[in-house]
């Protein structure tokens, strides 16, 4: 058997070929949302700058005081990370619905402030993703800070709570709170947009 021996031109000529041959491309990072929310916050993105008028579709009692008020939705605020969405009842401007992109999936808050700015006692409350969801529906179970705030604040039928979101591109998106005996629903008509309103309390 004869050994074949390297010379120094056939080093060289290698380490050429090594030079020239392109590496292998790398695999493009996996993004970490769960398909079904990517999608489901690319369309509320595109929302985004508009305002949607809303109607009251549930009748509790607990609601008597919105029946027949107008409701106007405003994606007012919007970035990769943070939408936020001024939510108006009549003359009330205090509520501020904030969805946020996480690790593990979306975090759905609701901020309350009053007419001079300052917050309310119960603000900043909500949950994070049930699962993936859907691309057009997402559920929010009430996380622990907020069952721990219900609490505080004497409202233990809240620690129950789960919102939801729903929306339909270029139909609707429905805000709902549900839990045993309750259930709270808003619908907004995406067909036409409406004059974007003033900012919420506090902006």
């Amino acid at each position: 058997m004869h050994r074949v021996l390297a010379t120094p031109a056939s080093v060289s000529a290698l380490s050429l070929a090594l030079a020239i041959c392109p590496a292998p491309a790398r695999a493009a990072e996996p993004d970490p949302s769960p398909a079904p929310q990517k999608a489901f916050w690319e369309a509320l993105q595109a929302l985004c700058g508009n305002a949607y008028a809303g109607t009251l579709r549930t009748s509790d009692p607990a609601d008597a005081d919105l029946a027949g008020q107008p409701m106007v939705m405003h994606v007012r605020v919007c970035n990769e990370q943070v939408v936020q969405i001024p939510f108006h009842v009549g003359e009330n401007r205090s509520r501020v619905w904030v969805l946020m992109r996480t690790e593990d999936g979306l975090r759905f808050k609701h901020h309350h402030r009053h007419e001079d700015g300052t917050p309310d006692e119960v603000t900043f409350y909500g949950g994070d993703s049930d699962g993936a969801g859907t691309a057009t529906e997402q559920r929010f179970p009430a996380d622990e800070h907020s069952r721990e705030l219900f609490l505080r604040t004497e409202r233990p039928q809240a620690i129950e709570n789960v919102w939801s979101l729903e929306l339909v591109p270029g139909e609707r998106f429905s805000y709902a709170l549900r839990r045993p005996g309750r259930h709270f629903q808003v619908d907004f008509d995406l067909r036409r947009a409406v004059a974007a309103p003033p900012p919420p309390w506090g902006s």
